[in-house]
């Protein structure tokens, strides 16, 4: 199941049932783990460990070093979680010693053509990021966000469950969980309603997050204000404690 012109180094750890494309490039210390596919002409660097299940395009470039004035060849890695999907001419870089690291890509993941994951991002399980998404250094997203095609998103911004960034966006602060958002520069747009529903969220969750969101950003409060607010008009479930914290804890500033 490994094409003949496919160019693998000996310390490369090629797990049962994977398929390397023609002229593939896997190079040293990387793992490859079961059932994954591997593209023609993808290139993986070196410190990779990519899950079982995986599917990567061709001319995929998996862990490349970070571009970033701060990095001088140090040790670093990237981890890809289990049955994701990485399509055609995506680039995903390793980690930075200053931002921990190691760059993670969750599970489930769908990378479409073009995408940009660089140095030290963090993405949960089941993120979509659409075309020619791009995500600076040092981004964390939460599971199950959609990220819009041709959206670039700013270093250092946290991105929350469930968000949906609409395409063509630029998002230079924290977008909170539950939310759309949309524009240049992205403002919110209400909750996503219709991601919120495809994942089962009972109409009383959604009633009490529409609550939340309405103190936070419909009424001019400050963080604060708002906060106390929630805490006594709005029933404290998991999803309104989760958008209330994330909103108070955000040291870049949100969306608004």
């Amino acid at each position: 199941m490994i094409h003949p012109t496919a160019i693998i180094d000996p310390s490369a750890e090629i797990h049962d049932n994977v398929t390397v494309g023609p002229y593939a490039i896997i190079k040293a210390d990387t793992v490859i783990g079961s059932g994954t596919s591997i593209g023609p002409y993808t290139m993986i660097e070196p410190y990779t460990t990519i899950g079982e299940n995986c599917r990567i395009f061709q001319y995929a470039s998996i862990g490349g070093d970070p571009q970033d004035l701060k990095f001088y060849g140090e040790k670093s890695y990237l981890k890809i979680g289990r049955g994701t999907i990485i399509r055609e001419f995506v680039t995903i870089n390793r980690g930075t010693k200053n931002g921990g690291g190691i760059t993670e890509v969750g599970e489930e993941n769908y990378l479409m053509a073009y995408a940009h994951v660089a140095h030290d991002c963090k993405t949960g399980k089941q993120v979509i990021l659409a075309n020619n998404s791009t995500l600076a250094g040092h981004i964390t997203i939460g599971d199950n966000a959609t990220v819009g095609g041709l959206v670039a998103i700013h270093q250092f911004v946290n991105i929350g469950e469930f968000a949906y960034i609409g395409g063509k966006s630029a998002v230079v602060k924290d977008i909170p969980p539950y939310v759309i958002a949309a524009g240049d520069r992205a403002t919110l747009h209400g909750l996503n309603n219709v991601g919120l529903q495809r994942h089962n969220f009972s109409k009383s969750t959604l009633k009490q997050l529409k609550k939340a969101y309405r103190i936070f950003f419909r009424i001019g409060l400050t963080v604060n204000q708002a906060s106390e607010r929630v805490k006594a008009e709005v029933d404290q479930g998991p999803e309104v404690t989760k958008f209330m914290n994330f909103i108070v804890k955000s040291s870049r500033g949100v969306t608004r």
